[in-house]
């Protein structure tokens, strides 16, 4: 059994998008004349870490220490990624790329419901990535577990190599996917897609012996250690070798699912590295995400959280 103590001691490099999430929140009265949408007049704003810089925030939250590896633009929500990112104390390592925007997700939230989301964002030039890849393989030899985030953003262009990278040297690989195509991942140690995510790679399944036979067969296939698909109300289940392992949802209410697949591989990856077996990870995954979802935007999980009611 593992604690907060013992979480201190992991060490993990988190690579992937970054983003920038604004919030800006308002109060509705009224309908626009103008149109038949709702007029917000907005109180107060906040700023935090989305995508894999949201998994690094979760980590660090844990009381892991965390470097992160990734591309941003040369631009003001770069320098409020920077910002945030030295607040929590997290090794960031962001590439500026001059011929981009840095990724924003702006949510307009009014009476505690979001009402809006409106996307910033340009892929990272092909040079950039390239001083990443080899940043990546100095970084790489000094943490326990590498987590790859991927939302599609195309700052892992070379994940398969680092993937190769990383468990010549003996690293564990976490990758959250993206994407219909799951071949570039091959090789990695253990891969979390949710259950959408999952069907659009498998297909859709009638019952639950299929369901099982698709996951067993794509873990085979990317050669994978373990495949983690998480399942909504449906809990998690983990297929390794020869073995199946199901975690039930946690009963409470669902609040804001944004980023709880960010706080799922964040708690597995500081799990893993503190010494946890992959059933202690996964049911300690599993508890984080049941509490994550009960906050609003994309929020963390304390140790007190994690393990003040085992």
């Amino acid at each position: 059994m593992i604690d907060a103590h013992t979480l201190q001691r992991a060490r993990i490099l988190v690579v992937g998008d970054v983003m920038l999430d604004r919030y800006w929140f308002g109060d509705v009265s009224r309908i626009s004349p103008e149109a038949p949408v709702p007029v917000v007049k907005v109180g107060r704003n906040e700023e935090r870490l989305g995508g894999a810089a949201n998994v690094a925030r979760n980590i660090a939250a844990l009381g892991a220490n965390c470097a992160l590896l990734s591309v941003v633009g040369a631009d003001e929500a770069g320098q409020a990624l920077l910002r945030l990112l030295k607040a929590e104390k997290i090794d960031a390592r962001l590439h500026e790329d001059a011929s981009v925007a840095t990724t924003i997700k702006l949510r307009v939230i009014g009476r505690q419901q979001q009402l809006l989301r409106i996307d910033f964002e340009t892929p990272p030039s092909h040079e950039v990535l390239s001083a990443k890849l080899e940043e990546f393989e100095r970084l790489v030899r000094d943490c326990d577990v590498v987590v790859l985030s991927d939302y599609g953003k195309g700052g892992l262009l070379h994940i398969s190599r680092m993937i190769e990278c990383a468990r010549e040297l003996g690293k564990p690989v976490l990758v959250d996917p993206k994407g219909d195509d799951y071949a570039r991942y091959a090789g990695a140690t253990l891969l979390t897609p949710n259950r959408a995510e999952f069907r659009e790679v498998a297909g859709s399944w009638k019952n639950e012996e299929e369901f099982k036979a698709k996951a067993e067969a794509l873990r085979r296939e990317l050669k994978l250690d373990a495949l983690l698909v998480t399942r909504s109300e449906e809990g998690m289940s983990l297929f390794r070798e020869s073995k199946i392992e199901h975690a039930a949802a946690q009963a409470r209410e669902v609040f804001d699912v944004s980023g709880a697949g960010d706080t799922v591989i964040a708690t597995l990856a500081v799990a893993l590295a503190a010494g946890a077996d992959y059933a202690e990870a996964v049911r300690l995954a599993n508890k984080a995400g049941g509490i994550v979802v009960g906050k609003l935007g994309t929020a963390v999980v304390t140790p007190a959280e994690l393990f003040g009611q085992e």
